[in-house]
């Protein structure tokens, strides 16, 4: 999964399964007593099961992740794609059922969804010491908590196109990159980012070229704007978006997110694309496309 720094744009139009089939609980990592209070305000005390996903709870997991795909796209994603790389676990209620769960991929980028006392409980099985997490805007002060040190935190929305709604905005004529353009791919993100992206090379970039479509725009032989995405059947997200700060304000990433659009929904019925939600050129961009606000989000980098 590659490190995105959520589309960044600096106008208008630039730079952007299941309960009853187990008899028990897993091996559980923890358990959690959380307090909740009744009807009557009284206080409820019951427990929250941490456990590691496993091939018992894989079922219920796969029918909890599809139900909202989008907001658990990674989850699937990683899950699909990268699976030796990616540990799970599952908060559970005293019936078994999911209210939560965290994702670690390569030991670096965290996942968070769930009710906000399956995260607490979640977090205390975060040992990483340096992380780029992400959660719900009700976990922030959760992360803060955790996190000795927080270098960077934004607040980011998930947008969702549906098949069907694009618009098309499609003025400048867009190329297919391939792995000979890696090196040029890195630069641009490497200048148009470099707190996101200072680490991202040309060898990241030329292993994943193979899961992900990279589209751009030259000017006289430079690559000015370009935009990436992994695409599949499930879901499709756009992960990147940059252009040269030299060649904004033209159009070019509208029209590189734009054809990577049609690319996605001859195979997609749904395409993602998150951005800062202060970004609000960035927004109004997206949405002359066709995208549409689905849910809010807080990812910060930090220490233990």
């Amino acid at each position: 999964m590659l490190d995105a720094p959520y589309n960044q744009y600096d106008e208008d139009d630039d730079n952007t399964f299941v309960h009853a089939l187990y008899d028990q609980i897993p091996f559980v990592h923890s358990v959690v007593y959380c307090r909740l209070k009744d009807y009557k305000g009284r206080k409820q005390k019951y427990v929250m099961n941490v456990v590691p996903l496993d091939s018992r709870l894989e079922p219920m997991f796969w029918e909890y992740v599809y139900q909202d795909i989008p907001h658990h796209f990674f989850f699937i994603l990683d899950m699909k794609r990268s699976r030796a790389s990616t540990e799970i676990l599952l908060a559970l209620d005293e019936t078994d059922h999911i209210e939560g769960m965290m994702m670690t991929y390569k030991d670096k980028i965290v996942q968070l969804r769930g009710t906000t006392e399956a995260a607490k409980a979640l977090l205390t099985q975060l040992t990483i010491r340096k992380v780029e997490i992400e959660g719900l805007e009700e976990h922030r002060t959760l992360i803060l908590e955790k996190f000795e040190k927080v270098e960077k935190i934004l607040e980011i929305t998930l947008m969702t196109l549906k098949r069907g709604e694009e618009i098309p905005q499609l003025r400048h004529e867009v190329e297919r990159l391939s792995i000979n353009d890696a090196e040029d791919v890195a630069a641009l993100m490497r200048e148009g980012d470099p707190s996101w992206w200072r680490e991202i090379t040309a060898e990241k970039i030329a292993d994943e070229m193979d899961e992900r479509l990279w589209l751009g725009i030259r000017v006289g032989g430079q690559l000015v704007s370009l935009g990436g995405a992994t695409i599949d059947e499930w879901g499709s997200n756009i992960s990147a978006v940059v252009t040269h700060e030299n060649y904004r304000n033209r159009g070019y990433a509208t029209s590189v997110v734009s054809a990577l659009v049609g690319e996605i929904v001859q195979k997609s019925a749904v395409a993602l694309i998150h951005v800062e939600t202060a970004n609000t050129p960035a927004v109004r961009a997206y949405t002359a496309v066709g995208f549409k606000p689905c849910k809010k989000y807080v990812v910060a980098r930090a220490v233990l």
